[in-house]
């Protein structure tokens, strides 16, 4: 590397943070303006109508017609408790098509696209990260009248379908229908109300508040930003070095080759651009950016590409560009090159800086497709002009601070804030996959240790070889071992029936578990984890000749949803039910005192698992088969 790198390096991470600044200046602006909307009045037109209640929690919603500035339209408004919630986003609800909707009709107004509050934040049972709304909040449908209605007084429905979820169950989806009376004679009279709309909205904001211009600006600054990640740190400097060394002889040159470099980073984008229009079009949903890390697989990845990273700061290891990236000066081959290091360098920005990607592509998708491909390919501009600049004028790198012991702390500096952005990583991980990850992180960076220590440039090649080959065979043992691979159903499930199956072991004595559950119920995968993923109940379930029954409630027509809700008086899932026949049928637990019908046993929520095996510990052995008797 040549004298002038940690010069340009710096120059370019101050002129990065000068730019991620002011993005957080501008958020926290916009935050408190937030804040500082005004309160919806409290007077209400219709009553409220219950959408869901578990226990002691509920959430209702009432309806009336309001203003938002100077749009006409109808408020939703709805209240309950801070345990109920709902989805605001079809691609992180339990199933697509579980978020909330809300969508009015009338005979004589026509109504454009709903405008949400922002959404709240909580991890579900999983350890996920989940957009949800929550308590009190307000949903606003516009009016859209482009002349004066003929009628100005009339009825319109308001139509609310979701699921509705707490921290320990799911309840059944819903479909609620309330109506209020427009009069567009009085619509000066009708309260103001004022929200901001969600930024991660997939459907284009009516009356949105944000001007283009900040929008793109936003956009520009995010692609600045992305310079500082520090996923990008190690390999950056060695790119704009390489460009700069190529063209080290003619400006012209150094000109086309940065020229080339940023081609190669706008591709990217576009390439994003490109997937985001395709989903749009043809499967009507949006690129969401972010949504890959809510996979436990994907942020175990990057947590450990961290730790990798950490330790080339720390010299365990050095990054060399490979010849086939670097490429030559001569002929056409070294700008093809330049257009793949761009490339590269953006993908390597793209890992640890979900957070300002996902901003910054919400107001994109939320816009049509054109300003949604001009705002996407703006972040690209705005990653791209650094290198521009310091690639067109490489000069620059001759003003600033020579290289010396202050790079060295400062890389290494760097290492331990990748260390710590792992270990956040791996926070958000499920409980049941920290430990793995983090014993197989301390293996991993052993194993980059002697890769890059336990051999030198001197070393004979056999030996390097032999040294490499035990780091990659030690790696590989330890992730065999840590890392947990998707475990096989341990339970032989029975399908669900019309009950007759439960009646008919029930008569011959033979004991029946019933797990309620459904494809949308996040709460009911964390009861298969928990609870049916442990060997020891698995077992006490086959020694114990239990007949284990999935009841499937995810669809409303399914029997099981019907016989959940009127056979067993159960409001949501997950549930499960045990049922003891035969000798201890006599206890006043399991069996109706009058009629003599088996009561089950039945847990709700997550944490049961030692209450079950306690359950069936006390049921009687399978019995043994008998051998046939010999003839005398």
């Amino acid at each position: 590397m040549r004298e002038g790198t940690p010069a340009k390096f710096s120059l370019l991470l101050a002129a990065s943070v000068l730019f991620a600044g002011v993005l957080t200046v501008v958020s926290h602006s916009r935050e408190q303006d937030a804040n500082s909307t005004e309160a919806i009045n409290p007077a209400a037109s219709a009553a409220a109508a219950e959408l869901a209640r578990y226990e002691q929690e509920y959430s209702s919603a009432r309806i009336e017609p309001a203003r938002m500035d100077s749009q006409y339209g109808i408020a939703v408004i709805f209240a309950g408790t801070d345990d109920l919630h709902y989805y605001a986003k079809s691609e992180t609800a339990p199933a697509p098509g579980f978020e909330l909707k809300v969508q009015a009709k009338s005979d004589v107004f026509d109504f454009g696209k709903p405008l949400f509050p922002t959404w709240s934040v909580i991890t579900d049972p999983l350890g996920k990260k989940v957009e949800v709304y929550v308590g009190e909040f307000v949903v606003f449908i516009p009016i859209q009248q482009t002349e004066e209605p003929v009628e100005t007084a009339a009825e319109a429905d308001v139509t609310i379908t979701g699921l509705a979820c707490t921290s320990a169950i799911c309840l059944q989806p819903f479909e609620q229908i309330l109506q209020t009376k427009i009069d567009w004679s009085l619509r000066e009279s009708w309260p103001q109300v004022s929200l901001e709309s969600s930024a991660g909205e997939d459907e284009p904001r009516t009356g949105s508040t944000q001007p283009v211009w900040l929008a793109l600006s936003l956009a520009f600054v995010a692609g600045l930003a992305l310079n500082i990640m520090p996923c990008v740190w190690p390999v950056l400097p060695l790119i704009v070095m390489r460009i700069v060394g190529q063209a080290k002889k003619r400006r012209g040159v150094s000109v086309t080759m940065g020229l080339a470099f940023c081609l190669g980073i706008l591709l990217f984008f576009a390439l994003l651009a490109g997937t985001n229009i395709v989903l749009k079009v043809f499967y009507g949903t949006v690129l969401q950016w972010g949504d890959q890390f809510r996979n436990p697989t994907i942020v175990a990845v990057m947590s450990l590409l961290l730790v990798l990273l950490a330790m080339f700061m720390f010299g365990a290891f050095t990054i060399t560009v490979p010849a086939a990236i670097s490429g030559r000066q001569a002929s056409g081959k070294g700008y093809v090159s330049s257009v793949g290091m761009g490339f590269l360098a953006a993908i390597l920005s793209t890992p640890c800086s979900f957070g300002i990607l996902a901003a910054a592509f919400a107001w994109a998708q939320s816009q049509p497709l054109a300003p949604a491909t001009i705002a996407i390919m703006v972040i690209g501009i705005g990653m791209a002009l650094p290198y521009a600049v310091l690639t067109s004028i490489p000069g620059l790198l001759n003003r600033l601070p020579k290289p010396g012991r202050w790079m060295e702390l400062f890389k290494q500096g760097i290492g331990f804030v990748l260390l710590v952005i792992a270990v956040k990583l791996v926070t958000a991980l499920p409980e049941t996959r920290t430990s793995g990850v983090l014993y197989f992180a301390v293996v991993l960076a052993f194993c980059a240790w002697m890769w890059g220590s336990w051999v030198g440039f001197g070393t004979r090649p056999a030996k390097k070889w032999l040294v490499r080959a035990m780091a990659v065979l030690l790696a590989a043992s330890a992730g065999w071992t840590f890392l947990p691979a998707p475990s096989a159903e341990l339970i032989d499930w029975q399908s669900y029936d019309d009950g007759t199956i439960v009646q008919t072991a029930i008569e011959q004595g033979q004991p029946v578990l019933i797990k309620f559950t459904a494809d949308w119920c996040l709460s009911c995968q964390a009861v298969e984890k928990t609870v049916y993923s442990r060997k020891d109940i698995s077992d006490l379930i086959k020694q114990k000749n239990v007949l284990a029954i999935k009841a499937d409630t995810t669809q409303k027509g399914f029997q099981a949803t019907k016989d959940l809700q009127k056979t067993y008086h159960e409001p949501g899932v997950p549930v499960t039910m045990l049922f003891i026949p035969g000798s201890v049928r006599a206890k006043p637990d399991f069996a109706d005192p009058v009629t003599g019908e088996i009561k089950p046993l039945k847990w709700r929520g997550i944490l049961f698992a030692s209450e079950l095996k306690k359950n069936l510990e006390k049921l009687p052995d399978k019995p043994e088969p008998q051998s046939p008797q010999r003839s005398q």
